[in-house]
C-alpha cells in the first residue's frame, strides 16, 4: 500500500468518528459547564485534562492521532455516575510535543504521575488502541493505582496485527503530513493543538514508535487487577492475537463451572459489526464496560432463573 491509500485510510477512520455522530473538531468549540479543565505538568510534558461527572474516578485514554474529544459519543455514558478524567496523550489535542520520543513506557510513568498531581491514588482505567497500550503499561508498571482495567483495540504485542498493517504502520512519517491536511483527522489536530507547526514531527515520533519491536507477553501474565479486553469484530488485531491476550490473563483455559466456580475474573468482549476505527465509540462499548468497571459480575444461575419463574 502506497502513502495516498495509507493517508485514504486515516481520513476514513476520522470520517468515521464523524459520521459516528461527532465532527472532531467541532467539539472542541464549547465544553459543558460542569466540566474542569487544566493543565498539569508531569515529567517535562503539560498535560491537558478534563474531568467530568461524580462518582469512582475512571482515566481515559484516547487513540494515536486522535483526543479526548474521539470519546464524545460514549463520554455522558461513562460519566454517568462516574467521575472522568480525560486526558490529551503526549503530543496529542492540546497536550504539546517535546524534545522527548513517543512511549507506550514513558506515558504509563506520565499518568501515574499525572494522577498523583491530580489528587488520585487509585482509579479505574479504560484506554483505546494507543490509549489502551499507555493504560497497559500504566497497569504493569504501576499496579497499585490502577483497580479495574479496560482495554479497547489494543494488543500487547507487535505480532498481534494482520501482517499487511506492519508496512503500512512502518510508512507514517513528516511525508505523509501535506497531504492529510485536508482530512479531519488533521483538521481536529489544528482545531486545539498550541504548536500546530509540530503536526509533521508528531507523525516522524508515531511512525517511530511503530516502528519498535515489542513483546509484552511476561508482562501480561503480571497483572493481578481484573482486565477486560475489547474488540471489534474486524478489528485490526488477530483473531488469534486476541484469544491469546485473553488466556495470558487467565482466561478461556477452561469451562467456567456449572456455578461458574472457576470462571476467570477476567473478560472478552467482541462487539459486532465494528472495525478497530469506529469501535470507540460504539455504544454497546460503554454498555458492556461499565457493569464491569463496577464490579457487576453477579448473575442469576439456570436454578435461580427456574425457582425465580415457579
Amino acid at each position: 500500500m502506497n502513502k495516498r491509500s495509507f493517508i485514504a485510510m486515516l481520513a476514513a477512520a476520522a470520517f468515521a468518528v464523524a459520521t459516528g455522530g461527532m465532527a472532531m473538531a467541532e467539539t472542541t468549540k464549547s465544553k459543558p459547564a460542569d466540566v474542569r479543565t487544566g493543565h498539569a505538568e508531569v515529567n517535562g510534558v503539560s498535560y491537558y485534562y478534563e474531568i467530568r461527572g461524580e462518582g469512582e474516578p475512571l482515566l481515559l485514554l484516547h487513540g494515536g492521532l486522535g483526543s479526548i474529544d474521539m470519546f464524545g459519543p460514549v463520554l455522558p455514558a461513562l460519566s454517568k455516575g462516574r467521575q472522568v478524567i480525560a486526558v490529551d496523550l503526549y503530543g496529542h489535542g492540546r497536550t504539546a510535543l517535546t524534545e522527548r520520543k513517543m512511549s507506550l513506557v514513558d506515558m504509563g510513568d506520565d499518568m501515574a504521575g499525572l494522577l498523583k498531581t491530580l489528587g488520585y491514588d487509585k482509579v479505574d482505567v479504560m484506554g483505546y488502541s494507543m490509549g489502551g497500550g499507555v493504560a497497559f503499561r500504566l497497569a504493569v508498571q504501576h499496579p497499585g493505582m490502577v483497580r479495574r482495567l479496560v482495554l479497547v483495540s489494543a494488543g500487547y504485542a507487535q505480532d498481534g496485527f494482520y501482517p499487511e498493517m506492519l508496512p503500512m504502520q512502518a510508512q507514517v512519517g513528516a511525508g505523509m503530513a501535506e497531504m492529510m491536511k485536508p482530512t479531519p483527522m488533521y483538521q481536529a489536530y489544528a482545531a486545539v493543538a498550541p504548536k500546530v507547526e509540530d503536526f509533521p514531527k508528531l507523525l516522524d515520533r508515531m511512525g517511530e514508535m511503530m516502528r519498535t519491536p515489542y513483546d509484552w507477553a511476561d508482562d501480561v501474565k503480571t497483572l493481578k487487577m481484573p482486565v477486560m479486553l475489547a474488540y471489534g469484530d474486524s478489528d485490526m488485531y488477530r483473531p488469534e492475537h486476541i484469544v491469546k491476550f485473553y488466556q495470558l490473563l487467565g482466561g478461556g483455559l477452561r469451562d467456567a463451572g456449572w456455578m461458574r466456580e472457576t470462571m476467570s475474573q477476567n473478560r472478552l468482549a467482541i462487539i459486532p459489526n465494528r472495525t478497530h476505527y469506529d469501535v470507540f465509540f460504539a455504544p454497546e462499548l460503554a454498555a458492556m464496560a461499565l457493569p464491569f468497571l463496577n464490579g457487576e459480575t453477579k448473575v442469576k444461575t439456570w436454578d435461580e432463573q427456574v425457582k425465580a419463574a415457579q
